[in-house]
């Protein structure tokens, strides 16, 4: 029972009990402030990118505060502060992050909002019993071809899926309204290239801009949050510029703004917490989304566990697997209760925690807090900030992700080693991350076998 409750003690309660400093509180206090500032328009860029066009106006009908941008902010606050508080890592920091983009854009297109709080409680509860019953042990198994293959595939994903905003294409329905775009790549790819003759010039200019900004921000100031530069760089142009307000015709008979802004398109963020919500479970829709819910839950721990092992090797501590597959789990929970995503460990932002001084799980949960202080104390200026910045940003993640040099270097491993690759990368691609995984993991084994 002793050695049962050791297992699953959070990594908060163990430095409290080596003792708290004044010291330690002011490093952990710059970390939390510092990823703070990195992953609040990160958090609002996920939003947008996860939810469609569909499921964005029917949950707006319902509630008015309720827009991607905000859901994406609710993640960030409570499962980033559940993760650090529960969790086995001391610097493990918590939220919505790039790799679940095609997944959650999926299954909202398919089921609705419903489907995916649905699919995001069931995958919490996987995740908790994964944890309970030590599978935190088995996902250091996973070969490293398919990792990289769905990381990598989900890079190309999540690529294609900003290019909408990022050249500010217009997409309609036959009666004008907007269209939502298929969650496939192929047709995703097919609905994009036949309206590349709407691509807004004003949208286009600020996306490129904005992604000079960044790249040039993390090649001569790494330290400095360049998301946070370019969103204010490109907020104030085209404030002062007026094409947030002002419109163009882009086809002879629909009008557009020159450049959406979150305020354009979604009416802003709201100024507080909503109510706790449990989605209204049907056993039709929880068979259904078995799969989906699968997905989640193996994508979440692979995520979040490989996020704890660097950052043990950036610290030279130990996580404890199985009680962060539990504070996982848990944090989808509340995630989905406070109309959030899925969420799982950031290595990006893990890593930055590091780096600016976080030691314990305290600069986890101040990062959240501060995310909820920004939120509720610059809501109105949030509304300003262009759409094709946040695309460009997102397009950023999706390089980073990609480990194209990884890439490059596994192709010249062994053939079998190069075509579980390729298989993972393609179905992850062109079918989705379930196959793709599971395929690549079927692989292997028999690779395995064959050199044993």
């Amino acid at each position: 029972m002793k050695s049962w409750i050791d297992r699953l003690t959070p990594k908060l309660v163990i430095c409290l009990r080596e003792g708290y400093t004044k010291r330690t509180f002011l490093g952990d206090l710059t970390a939390g402030l510092t990823v703070a500032v990195i992953a609040m328009p990160l958090a609002m860029a996920l939003g947008i990118a996860s939810i469609p066009q569909n499921v964005a106006d029917e949950l707006a009908a319902i509630h008015p505060w309720l827009t991607p941008p905000a859901m994406g902010l609710f993640t960030a606050v409570i499962a980033g502060f559940l993760v650090s508080a529960l969790g086995g890592s001391r610097v493990q920091i918590g939220g919505p992050t790039a790799a679940f983009i095609p997944i959650v854009f999926g299954i909202a297109a398919a089921y609705g909002y419903e489907g995916l709080a649905t699919a995001t409680v069931m995958a919490g509860v996987i995740v908790i019993l994964m944890g309970l019953f030590r599978f935190g042990q088995f996902i250091k198994f996973i070969p490293y071809p398919v990792t990289t293959g769905f990381t990598a595939g989900i890079a190309v994903t999540i690529f294609a899926s900003q290019l909408k905003d990022f050249f500010g294409l217009t997409i309609l329905t036959e009666e004008g309204g907007p269209a939502t775009i298929p969650a496939e790549f192929v047709p995703k790819l097919g609905v994009l290239f036949d309206h590349m003759n709407t691509i807004n010039w004003h949208a286009t200019g600020v996306g490129v801009g904005s992604l000079v900004v960044l790249i040039l921000f993390r090649r001569l100031l790494p330290r400095v949050p360049g998301a946070i530069v370019a969103e204010i760089i490109s907020a104030a142009i085209v404030s002062i510029l007026g094409w947030s307000s002002a419109t163009e015709t882009f086809d002879g008979v629909h009008t557009r703004p020159l450049v959406e802004t979150i305020g354009t398109r979604f009416g802003g963020i709201p100024h507080s917490l909503p109510v706790p919500h449990m989605p209204q479970f049907s056993l039709g829709m929880v068979r259904d989304l078995i799969p989906s819910a699968m997905t989640i839950a193996i994508l979440c721990s692979i995520e979040s566990l490989l996020s704890a092992v660097v950052a043990d090797g950036m610290t030279g501590n130990r996580h404890r697997s199985d009680q962060e597959l539990v504070a996982q789990g848990v944090a989808n929970l509340a995630s989905a209760a406070f109309f959030g995503l899925p969420a799982t460990g950031a290595i990006a932002r893990t890593a930055a925690n590091i780096k600016n001084g976080g030691t314990t799980p305290l600069a986890g949960m101040l990062h959240a807090v501060i995310i909820l202080v920004f939120m509720l104390a610059l809501a109105p200026l949030a509304k300003a900030i262009p759409l094709p910045t946040l695309a460009a940003l997102l397009i950023m993640v999706a390089w980073s992700i990609c480990e194209i040099d990884h890439f490059r270097a596994l192709l010249r491993a062994p053939r079998p080693d190069v075509m579980v690759l390729l298989a993972t990368f393609g179905l992850t691609v062109f079918t989705d991350l379930t196959i793709g995984v599971g395929v690549g993991m079927v692989l292997a084994s028999f690779l395995f076998m064959k050199r044993m």
